[in-house]
């Protein structure tokens, strides 16, 4: 068992709490040192018309589905984001069996957003910039697997096209020191994870992970998108629509 499934098991007897409390003291003795420093990128060269629609939704895997979680609830345009599992079956998508690796999904995020206030291509360019490290090949920080690989599940062909062209943009341009390794995997369905995960990152942020791992990425997020980053995060429990 990982440190970080000690940790989201938090709520599920004090014996798991303790042993928490004391991996996630060594953790920053053992962790590797994090990419916590964003990089700005150029915006998406091919985009979606602006405001097409009343609604969107986008579905992103990068890693801890709590750190990206709650970089996009911090997003202004975004009316709700919702931690998950996607490239697997329906059967396997509990937390338990998605650690394992073998089940096919990812941790995953689907995203809610009005596309006349942001549009898809600008959600890439979040998610390629601050929240993870897309040229990390089936892992994010501390967590290895495959569950926590870089991966896009777009919604439509559309989706896909963008994703793309923005990845072949990226790699032209060599942002990054090394090659994207986002996959892009379409017609898959997003399952939405167990309560306990959902707004994680709001209702926990004094636990050792999230201050190491993800509250830098909001810090990011503030300082190279400040148009877009809003205070008042687009809580899964304060949605008016469930998704």
């Amino acid at each position: 068992m990982t440190i970080r499934t000690l940790m989201k098991h938090r709520l599920r007897g004090p014996a798991l709490l303790l042993a928490a409390a004391l991996a996630s003291a060594s953790a920053f003795v053992m962790m590797p040192a994090a990419a916590q420093e964003g990089i700005a990128i150029p915006a998406p060269a091919v985009d979606e018309p602006a405001g097409q629609g009343k609604t969107e939704t986008a579905v992103l895997a990068g890693g801890c589905f709590w750190g990206v979680q709650g970089v996009f609830q911090r997003v202004a345009g975004v009316t709700n984001a919702v931690s998950g599992y996607a490239g697997g079956e329906k059967d396997t998508a509990h937390y338990e069996m998605v650690g394992s690796g073998a089940t096919g999904h990812a941790e995953s995020v689907k995203i809610t957003f009005d596309p006349s206030k942001i549009s898809y291509g600008k959600l890439l360019q979040v998610y390629f910039s601050v929240a993870h490290d897309p040229t990390e090949l089936n892992r994010q920080g501390p967590d290895t697997g495959t569950q926590y690989r870089t991966a896009i599940f777009p919604e439509n062909e559309e989706q896909a096209k963008i994703a793309k062209a923005y990845i072949a943009q990226l790699n032209q341009a060599r942002v990054f020191n090394a090659a994207i390794v986002t996959k892009i995997e379409p017609g898959r369905t997003f399952y939405p994870a167990e309560d306990y995960h959902q707004d994680y990152l709001t209702l926990n942020p004094g636990q050792p992970y999230i201050v190491y791992n993800d509250l830098p990425k909001i810090d990011n997020l503030k300082r190279i998108f400040p148009d877009l980053y809003r205070d008042d995060p687009a809580l899964v429990s304060e949605a008016s629509v469930s998704n």
